[in-house]
């Protein structure tokens, strides 16, 4: 996976930019707020179709202009594609090798990225929300299909918090309801599954990762469903399920909303059996969440051959001198990588031998020759 071009209108503080990328590293420096991070933003967007730091979207138009676009071109490994996103007050418009695309999953998981950025450790420590949604991001990009389950599952979802407020009125149709519950069950076993596949893909990967850049215990990824990994291939699990929405039927009345189901599940990391949120220091969760997306790139490789664009947001100012040589080792496997820095010091000396190095100021890009 190679990003060979972007281009950028209206995006954030940035007015107008084409960049032409040949080599394998590319380096942007910059002080804070003036734009280096909105670059790395710009190709996630390009390739997530939504933005990593905010959730709306129409923060991405600069101030005082009406819409903002990218565009890219990209090699998968045998063709060039081009990508590209318009975004303005009216929604969102996606394009494929100038093709309009009507579904945001015949967009997804042609070109693949995976983001590095400080926020990240709200992944550990963040709300159980915040990792579901990391959760679907990552999958969506490895499987287009999940999105349309998930999207599904959504839709289903809403229908039935709707219904549930509606209990009190004479119209209630409890076999009526029942079949949405159907088709939420059958949701929830396809989602939940996925999930527990890509968590064990994952953790083929974490324990040796961590290992290599910690150089301490062992590291684990936990995913806590409402359907347990051991009952997620039962021949009666949909039977079973529909007993547990039977047996909470009233309490959902009484709350009005879906009390059951992967939308409120969560997975938690631990190091050594013991919970990284709760008794790991700050240092080593850091270090958690680095090793969970470095485990990732090698999940790309192994399961679909394809090594995705990194983009590292100013991690490694936080990181010792060996920590840092220790993830750049990673990144020796002929993959391209964007990084961000307010101190060209903080890099390798061999890193910025091989790379393209933009000074980023108010917005505009000057590549050092």
């Amino acid at each position: 996976m190679f990003l060979k071009n972007i281009q950028l209108q209206n995006f954030r503080n940035i007015s107008n930019v084409f960049l032409n990328f040949k080599k394998n590293v590319n380096i942007f420096i910059g002080n804070n707020a003036q734009g280096k991070t909105n670059i790395l933003e710009s190709i996630y967007f390009l390739a997530i179709t939504r933005s990593h730091r905010t959730h709306n979207e129409l923060n991405l138009i600069k101030n005082n202009e009406l819409y903002t676009k990218v565009s890219g071109v990209f090699n998968d490994g045998k063709n060039d594609h081009s990508l590209s996103i318009l975004l303005n007050a009216n929604g969102k418009k996606v394009l494929v090798d100038n093709i309009i695309q009507k579904k945001i999953s015949n967009y997804l998981s042609r070109f693949n990225v995976i983001m590095f950025c400080p926020d990240d450790l709200d992944i550990i420590k963040g709300t159980p929300s915040v990792r579901r949604r990391f959760l679907n991001i990552e999958l969506s990009q490895f499987r287009n299909d999940y999105v349309l389950v998930l999207k599904e599952y959504n839709k289903i979802l809403k229908q039935r918090n709707e219904y549930l407020k509606q209990k009190n009125n004479a119209k209630f149709d409890r076999t009526y309801f029942n079949i949405i519950t159907d088709k939420l069950i059958d949701r929830n076993i396809e989602i939940t599954k996925m999930r527990y596949d890509f968590i064990n893909k994952i953790n083929d990967h974490l324990k040796i990762v961590f290992n290599d850049i910690a150089k301490m215990g062992t590291l684990k990824m936990v995913y806590q469903g409402f359907i347990s990994e051991k009952d997620i291939n039962d021949e009666n699990l949909k039977s079973l399920l529909k007993e547990r929405y039977n047996s909470i039927f009233m309490n959902e009345i009484l709350q009005k909303t879906t009390l059951l189901g992967c939308h409120r599940d969560d997975f938690k990391m631990y190091l050594d059996d013991l919970d990284v949120n709760a008794f790991c220091s700050q240092g080593q969760q850091r270090l958690s969440v680095l090793s969970l997306k470095l485990s990732e790139i090698e999940v790309f490789i192994q399961e679909k051959n394809i090594k995705p664009v990194i983009l590292l947001d100013d991690i490694f100012s936080e990181l010792d001198e060996v920590k840092k040589n220790n993830i750049i080792n990673y990144f020796n496997k002929d993959v391209q990588i964007f990084i961000t820095t307010t101190d060209i010091k903080d890099l390798n000396k061999s890193l910025k031998e091989k790379a393209d190095i933009y000074v980023v100021e108010d917005g505009n890009l000057v590549r050092e020759e």
